[in-house]
């Protein structure tokens, strides 16, 4: 494409050089760059771009976007932005002719339930025959073409190229997770939503935002993006979600299960074989566990709603979901034992699903939780995770996650800070994660049940910047038939 077409979207102040220029490809990783690439200079939380445009020259490409003024050799063109992350974003649309804007994309936000319920919504349109894409945490779909997932929400060129693949192969509907990241560092910009949801907001992520009121910025600011065209659907159940709807140009839509609302709905039973719910005034039988399910299904439910949907056809393609991988899955041993694998990864997450356990449980069995916090990310919510760990389990085992660059044993210890004294009894801390499932497992009599928080779908363990082959699933179904034999 034409340089000249790949631009015309950007807020340009200035460009010096040929604007006729054949360009095949863009990035803003300088190391991809080279003879007939468009390099754009990102400022990155861990790098600046503008300080390889030396050696993206050298390479052989005659064209940056930048920022700042930069000397260059005759012959390179430079086009001078005021904001390169918003122009990546932009050109990437252009470069991949305007995709998002030939299907209908809703973008789910929040910190809990952002997989569930794109990978649900992807999984209900798919039943009631549409082609359907996914972006999600776990895996992006085409159909049912699976492409290996990296990022909650990918970088714009990745993104629009996924998009554009949607489009060639007639997708009519993409859902989509947006993370606090790609809002703030402008990864979703430039494309055209016809939805947004939030699901929730709790404390996640301040490693990088900095504070709770920075954090809910970052995701309100996805709202104040969308256009009068398109809807804003929020959970009015969640103290923040009015916070969302304040300056969209969207028409305004609220789900719940406790307020006033559009749409509404009220759990009527909730137990290991499933939830009864009242929806929109319909009992709906759902295989799915949890108030925090409950939520989940709704929003599935009012998108559908929004998005022009029988009402009958949507809650009956409801009532046959399936959970999703990671997300409160459970395998019973031969000698009764329950085992539960969710991602629950927060305070928050955490306490949604033991708080979903204890009203199901019959008391007369035991809790056993094993829990870790994975390094280099948010360290408040370590004392916290712990203690709710201790309030609603029987037993406590707190093992590594993935520790990344740190050592595990610190961010157990910093864990540990959160056990009040009166739980001490009840807390052990093994650093080995294999170790401390089999320990919950050999520890568990029959009726009793363990959930292993934390890791979910992931089918890995991150030490040192390398990924080992772990899948918490499989770990504990493995040692199920171990004990039993």
């Amino acid at each position: 494409m034409l340089l000249e077409q790949i631009i015309k979207k950007c807020d340009i102040i200035s460009i010096s050089g040929n604007k006729n220029l054949e360009i095949e490809q863009i990035v803003f990783d300088s190391r991809k760059a080279g003879v007939n690439t468009l390099f754009v200079a990102i400022r990155g939380s861990q790098v600046d771009g503008h300080k390889f445009v030396d050696q993206v020259i050298e390479n052989g490409c005659q064209c940056i976007v930048v920022e700042e003024n930069i000397p260059v050799p005759n012959g390179v063109t430079v086009i001078l932005v005021k904001n390169t992350s918003e122009s990546l974003g932009l050109m990437a649309s252009s470069f991949y002719n305007n995709p998002s804007e030939k299907l209908k994309i809703v973008g789910i936000t929040g910190t809990n339930g952002k997989t569930t319920t794109a990978t649900l919504l992807h999984r209900v349109f798919s039943v009631l025959g549409y082609k359907v894409g996914l972006l999600s945490t776990v895996v992006n779909k085409i159909g049912e073409e699976e492409i290996p997932s990296t990022h909650t929400t990918p970088d714009p060129i990745s993104l629009n190229a996924l998009i554009a693949k949607m489009v060639d192969q007639q997708c009519e509907f993409c859902f989509m997770e947006v993370s606090s990241h790609s809002v703030v560092q402008h990864r979703i910009y430039g494309l055209s939503f016809t939805g947004g949801v939030f699901t929730n907001i709790t404390h996640d992520h301040l490693d990088y935002h900095g504070s709770f009121k920075e954090y809910i910025k970052a995701k309100k600011g996805f709202f104040d993006s969308l256009p009068k065209s398109a809807f804003a659907l929020t959970n009015c159940d969640d103290k923040n979600g009015s916070i969302m709807l304040q300056n969209t140009l969207a028409e305004k839509h609220t789900y719940s299960l406790k307020s006033l609302s559009d749409f509404k709905a009220k759990v009527i039973e909730n137990q290991f074989s499933g939830l009864v719910l009242n929806i929109d005034g319909q009992e709906v039988w759902t295989k799915l566990i949890g108030a925090f399910n409950a939520y989940n299904l709704l929003a599935i439910y009012s998108v559908g709603v929004l998005l022009g949907q029988d009402k009958i056809q949507l809650l009956t393609a409801i009532s046959n979901l399936e959970s999703v991988v990671g997300r409160f899955q459970q395998i019973r041993s031969n000698t009764g034992i329950t085992a539960i694998v969710d991602y629950a990864h927060t305070p928050d997450a955490l306490e949604n699903v033991l708080q979903t356990i204890t009203s199901i449980r019959t008391k007369n069995e035991q809790v056993l939780t094993v829990v870790g916090c994975g390094g280099d990310r948010d360290k408040a919510k370590r004392p916290k995770m712990a203690s709710v760990a201790c309030e609603l389990s029987d037993k406590v085992i707190i093992t590594s996650d993935n520790p990344r660059s740190e050592e595990p044993e610190q961010i157990i210890e910093e864990m540990l800070e959160g056990v009040d004294g009166h739980f001490f009894n009840k807390t052990l801390s093994i650093t080995d994660r294999e170790q401390a499932i089999k320990t919950a497992c050999v520890l568990a009599k029959p009726g009793d049940i363990i959930l292993i928080a934390g890791k979910g779908h992931e089918n890995y363990q991150e030490i040192k910047g390398v990924k080992y082959p772990f899948d918490d699933l499989k770990i504990v179904t493995n040692l199920f038939e171990k004990l039993e034999k």
